[in-house]
């Protein structure tokens, strides 16, 4: 079985991050990971809950060294510990500088040595277990996703040929998405390491955050970040510091935000198509086309049961939980998730529609339409609901301009206003969330 390398850069004294104002060379990286390595406890699985950008890639590499795997969970509430303790005994915590979890052994990242180091990239087979991810939990409980290293480096080299990051090598990389969720994990942490890129260790949630974090930075830049945390930012109204490139992900964006986006950042936006199960798929330009080409290596077929995925990466072949309009094999219109399309009255529709003209609406900060059971089923005079933050507008003005925009059998009845949704990190509303909503 082949290997490949840990990162790819110029030298050992590229910069492969910037944290608390200091440039952190390559050198210095593969010591600190060296150092973790021998620190780490013997076990089989390393529950990697860092948020310092530097740190969960130092974790990740020396977890690799050691032949352990990264178990990444959607967050680091108690029971979602206590259940990777039970499915994976004897699995140890890794941390941040001076954060402990009850009940878990926990190991911290070192210091980067302030000089010197291994200068020599490691490499890893192909088919080692690199990495046990797990689905975001939107559809339910989430559930294990097991990625090799080859799987990984293999989908961050395509994206990365579709995107045209070689242009990039040594810019600046800014994340908003926790790098436990596969779009941060891929299109963060491995795009730098396997494109020459430098992660700002900050993992920025605020617009005045994703400001500073971006403004610190020196040379060139790249901002990965998704629809809700993108809109926020454009709407707060603060100077926004250039950027050389925009990536998007984990919902879909509308036409006009990611116009806006790239007038107002002067860059290029791209989307990134993809689920946990399969890992990233296709890109687009929204603001040039609706349609997604597929990464090098990904093909995709449709039969009665929908739309399969199949790669030179990928192991056999997955059922795409999206309805797909398929005009070649490497070629498609999205149209939202399977479980998403609902019909009322004879009337059909999909919630990721819905979404779109509601969030289009002026005034509109955020909202979403809930599908009650029996809908999917055409449930005749059943209604959907809607949840939305809009502070400045009344229920009668929101209807009104919702009648312009959607058929009135899917008009929200009860249309509830929130101060916030409880979006996760990824912005994403899990099923969770949405029956906390609902009341139930």
């Amino acid at each position: 079985m082949s290997t490949l390398p840990l990162m790819r850069y110029a030298d050992a004294g590229a910069a492969m991050a910037w944290r608390n104002g200091e440039r952190i060379d390559v050198c210095r990286f593969l010591a600190t990971s060296a150092a973790l390595a021998e620190a780490l406890p013997d076990c089989d699985h390393i529950v990697n809950l860092c948020t310092d950008r530097f740190d969960f890639a130092a974790g990740l590499a020396a977890a690799l060294m050691r032949k352990q795997v990264s178990l990444l969970p959607p967050n680091d509430r108690p029971v979602m510990l206590r259940q990777l303790a039970q499915a994976y005994p004897g699995a140890v915590c890794l941390t941040d500088a001076g954060v402990a979890y009850e009940g878990m052994t926990c190991v911290q990242v070192p210091e980067p040595p302030s000089g010197g180091g291994m200068r020599e990239i490691p490499s890893f087979p192909e088919d080692q277990v690199a990495a046990i991810a797990f689905t975001s939990g939107s559809t339910g409980q989430p559930m294990p996703q097991v990625k090799t290293w080859g799987t990984l480096v293999r989908s961050v080299h395509g994206e990365g040929a579709a995107l045209g990051m070689a242009e990039l090598a040594g810019a600046f990389l800014v994340g908003t998405v926790p790098h436990q969720h596969m779009y941060g994990l891929e299109s963060v942490i491995l795009l730098a390491l396997q494109h020459g890129m430098a992660l700002q260790a900050k993992r920025p949630f605020y617009p005045g955050d994703i400001a500073a974090a971006l403004d610190e930075l020196p040379g060139r830049r790249m901002l990965v970040t998704t629809p809700v945390h993108l809109k926020t930012l454009l709407a707060d109204g603060g100077r926004l510091p250039a950027v050389d490139f925009l990536l998007c992900a984990t919902a879909p964006l509308a036409p006009q935000l990611a116009s806006e986006a790239e007038w107002m950042f002067d860059a290029p936006l791209y989307e990134i198509y993809g689920c946990s199960e399969t890992g990233q798929v296709a890109v687009r330009r929204p603001k040039l086309s609706a349609e997604w080409r597929c990464i090098e290596g990904i093909r995709l077929r449709q039969d009665d049961e929908g739309t399969w995925a199949s790669g030179d990466f990928l192991k056999g072949e997955t059922l795409l939980a999206d309805v797909i309009e398929l005009n070649a094999p490497d070629r498609f219109i999205l149209h939202g998730r399977s479980a998403d399309q609902v019909n009322i009255a004879g009337k059909r529709s999909s919630l990721a529609y819905l979404n779109h003209h509601l969030n289009s609406i002026e005034g509109v900060r955020d909202g979403v339409f809930v599908m009650p059971e029996g809908v999917r089923e055409g449930g005749g005079t059943v209604r959907l609901t809607a949840f939305v933050v809009a502070p400045d507008l009344t229920a009668e003005t929101l209807l009104a301009r919702l009648r312009e925009r959607i058929e009135p059998a899917f008009l929200p009845r009860p249309l509830h206003f929130v101060d916030a949704l409880p979006r996760n990190a990824t912005g994403k509303l899990t099923a969770e969330a949405i029956q906390r909503l609902l009341g139930k």
